[in-house]
């Protein structure tokens, strides 16, 4: 047999005809071997190892029953952040136990931004979607709407047609900005990115409203809120945004911000990767936590408990098992009040 790109795929019925049995009792070998006899089967599986018939086509499987068995999560990072970033790992273990559950696969398709980003949706072999939070001009979520499969969005936008899961990030800002910004007369805010073209900056807080992340928008006005509330104006408090959620990108942008005319005394972040970054550049410029700065991240990490950080709570895990049964044609809970302030020893109380 021609082993060559362009050799054709040999069918089961070639199969059962060098075989010498029904094109039935061929596909039960592989589908239903419990009604195939043993002489019958090994005639079957002799003739496939001679041709190199490698069993029946997946994709064609999947037509005959309807369903391919497998969630498609659409994630608009690199691929390797799945891997690295610690809340996505925890986001996508939440999605693989349901998967695992209910015999399910998982496949991850990242979205670059490139031309081929429809085609990569429109293409993929799955029964649904879970897509990780984007923005709110991300042409995917379009695409993902036009495949009339079940869908589900993580963070936001909020989308019609696909389900929401997420918590109520405003609040939560509020809360842990209001820890963070006790007793502060310069707080600062490590942001995440403002819109897809993940810009570094730093300047005084933006117009959330401009913000094209739901995520980061919604925290962004509660840091506000609770900024205002201390009785400190908006637009003195100085945000760093980062182009990605990576410590060494945060301590290098709160070094800026520590060796700068008016240096922060408080500096909430989006995160505990980034807060771990905020308080490794505090160190590097002899700042004591929480007497010179107060530090707080989010999510409530291992790395939040070893360095004494004020955080958010939330269980990234939960969300993405809520996000997988969504995906599954079911109505997820509600996880806006699924979230706590934890308090530590970065914070002045």
């Amino acid at each position: 047999m021609e082993s060559s790109a362009g050799a054709k795929r040999v069918t089961l019925a070639q199969v059962a005809d060098l075989a010498g049995v029904s094109v039935m009792t061929a596909s039960y070998t592989y589908n239903r071997p419990d009604r195939v006899s043993d002489q019958a089967r090994a005639k079957v599986l002799k003739a496939a190892a001679r041709l190199g018939y490698a069993g029946p086509d997946p994709s064609a499987r999947s037509l005959r029953r309807g369903s391919t068995r497998t969630l498609g999560v659409v994630l608009g990072e690199h691929l390797s952040y799945a891997f690295d970033d610690p809340q996505a790992v925890s986001f996508l273990a939440g999605i693989a136990d349901v998967c695992a559950a209910r015999g399910y696969g998982m496949t991850i398709l990242p979205i670059t931004g490139a031309a081929d980003d429809r085609a990569r949706i429109e293409d993929a072999a799955v029964d649904g979607y879970v897509v990780w939070t984007t923005s709110d001009d991300d042409p995917i979520l379009t695409a993902v709407r036009s495949m009339k499969r079940p869908a589900t969005v993580h963070g936001g936008p909020a989308t019609p047609g696909l389900a929401l899961v997420t918590i109520d990030n405003k609040a939560a800002a509020y809360a842990v900005g209001t820890a963070a910004f006790a007793g502060a007369k310069r707080p600062a805010v490590v942001s995440f990115p403002l819109s897809r073209e993940r810009i570094s900056t730093i300047g005084p807080g933006p117009d959330p409203a401009d913000v094209l992340f739901p995520v980061t928008r919604h925290r962004l006005e509660g840091y506000r809120q609770a900024a205002e509330a201390a009785g400190i104006p908006w637009r003195d408090v100085t945000v760093a945004v980062c182009a990605t959620n990576d410590a060494a990108e945060a301590e290098h942008l709160a070094t800026s911000l520590l060796t700068s005319a008016a240096p922060p005394d408080a500096i909430a972040a989006m995160s505990d990767r980034q807060a771990a970054g905020v308080v490794a550049a505090c160190h590097a410029a002899d700042r004591a936590i929480p007497g010179d700065v107060a530090v707080t991240g989010w999510d409530d990490a291992a790395v939040a408990a070893q360095l004494g950080l004020t955080t958010v709570a939330q269980s990234l895990r939960d969300q993405g098992a809520a996000c997988a049964h969504a995906a599954l044609g079911e109505k997820p809970a509600s996880y806006a009040n699924r979230w706590s302030v934890v308090r530590r020893a970065s914070t002045r109380h």
